[in-house]
């Protein structure tokens, strides 16, 4: 049985009028459909050349025209793998004495394995050594019982991660590790920075993707996580030290971190300050010259006295304000655990409650976790108390939580953690995701309503992102939801990986059409998003060839137009397909019967947010930060 909604019935090949171009909002850049006016779009559409939202044009074209052939496909050097938004990275911390701390990392990673699957690590400290364990890898692959075992103490912070600054290497994995002026500094970073290398420059650091010592800094050139010389785990086989050479900007902030810290001492005339030279002489496993504890008498790495955690706040507060981009951070010193999410708070930074013997553990005190997503904090039995607010820093040690704003607060959070993102069952601002997504889907369910433009039989989605979204669809259209394609649960998130790897399998490693329900049927196919539109092309092409009758493809974001700056993996408008062809020009690029996108309005209702609490650069080229040196985006509004 068909299903039909909306007062006008679109057979297939009948032509739609093309939306007229309108702007939403009185600042250029930021573009949407009016409301009540038709937002599908027929392949076959005699002359259409205006796509469904307006656009820059790019040199020789006119707006809607493409120089580029839309039968050809787009970017053929690209492999499905690469088409979807590559998450950027995902944080974890926790100080819990008592607690199996470096356990508590490994689960709350593997809540967040969906945002980054390159490389995991986890650094830990027991009061007076920081040590760090990191490999290239899926969580579950670079850990062991036994690396988990090795890695004591009751502080930790863990990192998971994908390339989006620095190339995609064992060097580059998190958290990283560098000395201070006031101890051992261990960090991990989810976002990218735009001014990273100008910031390094002016304090005298070696910018990302050089080699090069940073003078009076204190680099100590190697910094060994487990007090080994570079080469395997005799245990593990796994590598467990640490090069310095990294070029992502996250060792960068490290450096400079580093380096403000023995500028801040100098002042005091603390001790700790290297000199000069930088000469740390003998490393040891927390990267400082081993030294006797004045009050003790042992020997530690760093003197204990009371005032160093206030110490490294006052570094911080130097460091902070001076950043400007995508923050949010994890990191620690031999004692305290410590927190700072960006003024804009683009991406997420949450905190929780680890209560007395929540985690298993015998006579255990409880403690504190900050983590990506909520998500991770169900998982690890953390009760959610609230978001770290744009522009705050916290500190987390055994005279509790202390936190202070380094910046007034600017919200711009992002709104593609709530598009595809953050995991469903994660809340971000109150909102739940797997809410909003449905609500995406009702709302292309509404506005195709309006246009009448569309008889379909069943509706379906690209697992699992755009899951949440035709159910929604579903459920608003009164078209039954079925699962079309069935994904290999083994296979993971295959795009999120290193390019070019699966080629010649491509998206048929991870997705197969269920012919039974498909052959035959008209279908609407609800994805979050496009970017490159390589995967919903091997898609469409599945799905005929197990005999599906039409396939009409939905997607609940508007047309992605300009590039990330802050963790996303698409820094060039030339990789945005949209940017190249209009919407009719990608539905025959596709090879589909019909395309619409959802309107910009619509996916901002949907967050529950006031549009101006989101970053929405990579629909509306509205850039809360300025962007990095280089990166001229004609019409870019930062």
């Amino acid at each position: 049985m068909a299903f039909e909604f909306g007062a006008l019935e679109v057979a297939a090949g009948v032509s739609l009028p093309e939306l007229p171009v309108s702007s939403v909002g009185s600042k250029p850049g930021l573009t949407g459909l009016k409301p009540g006016l038709p937002r599908e779009t027929p392949c076959e559409v005699p002359g259409a050349d205006s796509p469904i939202n307006p656009r820059v044009a790019t040199e020789g074209t006119q707006p809607g025209k493409s120089t580029t052939n839309p039968d050809e496909p787009w970017n053929p050097g690209a492999t499905p793998e690469d088409d979807y938004p590559r998450e950027e990275c995902g944080v974890f911390g926790v100080w819990a004495p008592g607690e199996d701390v470096s356990r508590l990392a490994y689960f709350g990673l593997y809540a967040l394995q969906h945002r980054g699957q390159e490389s995991a690590g986890i650094a830990t400290s027991d009061g007076s050594k920081i040590l760090v364990f990191k490999d290239m890898g899926l969580v579950s692959q670079v850990f062991s019982d036994r690396d988990l075992a090795t890695l004591t103490g009751h502080i930790a912070v863990g990192h998971v991660r994908y390339a989006t600054a620095g190339a995609s290497s064992w060097r580059n994995a998190q958290p990283t590790l560098g000395p201070t002026a006031f101890g051992t500094l261990a960090l991990a970073h989810n976002g990218n920075l735009v001014n990273a290398r100008e910031l390094a420059a002016r304090v005298g650091v070696a910018a990302a993707g050089r080699a090069g010592s940073l003078g009076a800094s204190g680099e100590c050139g190697e910094t060994r996580d487990s007090g080994m010389a570079p080469r395997e785990n005799e245990t593990t086989g796994k590598r467990t030290t640490i090069p310095q050479d990294s070029t992502s900007d996250t060792m960068l902030l490290t450096k400079i971190i580093g380096a403000i810290s023995h500028h801040v001492a100098a002042a005091r005339g603390g001790a700790g300050s290297l000199g000069a030279s930088g000469d740390c002489g003998e490393t040891r496993d927390s990267g400082m010259a081993p030294r006797e504890n004045e009050t003790t008498g042992t020997k530690t790495t760093v003197p204990q006295d009371s005032a160093s955690e206030v110490k490294l706040l006052g570094v911080m507060r130097r460091v902070l304000p001076q950043l400007d981009g995508a923050y949010s951070l994890t990191f620690m010193d031999e004692t305290t655990l410590y927190a700072a999410r960006d003024p804009h708070g683009i991406r997420p930074l949450v905190l929780g409650r680890l209560a007395a013997g929540e985690a298993g553990s015998a006579g255990a005190a409880g403690g504190w976790v900050v983590a990506s997503e909520t998500a991770a904090l169900d998982i690890v039995g953390a009760a959610f108390v609230r978001e770290i607010e744009p522009g705050e820093l916290l500190a987390i040690n055994e005279n509790g939580v202390h936190s202070e704003r380094f910046a007034p607060a600017r919200p711009a959070g992002c709104v593609f953690e709530y598009v595809y993102l953050a995991r469903p069952d994660t809340q971000i601002s109150g909102r739940s995701i797997i809410s909003a997504r449905r609500e995406m889907g009702a709302a292309l369910a509404r506005e195709d309503r309006e246009m009448g433009a569309v008889l379909a039989d069943i509706v379906m989605a690209t697992p699992d992102s755009g899951t949440p979204a035709a159910i929604g669809y579903a459920e608003e259209s009164g078209i039954p939801f079925v699962q079309g394609l069935v994904k290999n649960a083994y296979v993971g998130r295959t795009f999120i990986q290193p390019t070019q790897t699966m080629r010649q399998m491509g998206i048929r490693l991870k997705l197969n059409p269920v012919r039974s329900v498909i052959e035959g049927k008209r279908l609407v196919v609800i994805d979050d998003s496009i970017v490159r539109g390589n995967t919903q092309r091997a898609v469409v092409r599945m799905l005929r060839e197990a005999g599906a009758r039409e396939v009409h493809i939905r997607i609940s974001s508007p047309p992605v137009l300009w590039p990330c700056f802050y963790g996303i993996d698409f820094a060039t408008r030339e990789e945005l397909i949209a940017t190249e062809l209009g919407v009719s020009e990608i539905c025959r690029s596709l090879g589909a019967d019909s395309l619409a996108y959802l309107r910009f309005e619509a996916m901002v209702t949907a967050t529950g947010q006031p549009e101006g609490a989101l970053c929405t650069a990579c629909f509306s080229g509205r850039y809360p930060t300025g962007i990095p040196q280089g990166a001229a985006v004609q019409g870019a509004e930062p």
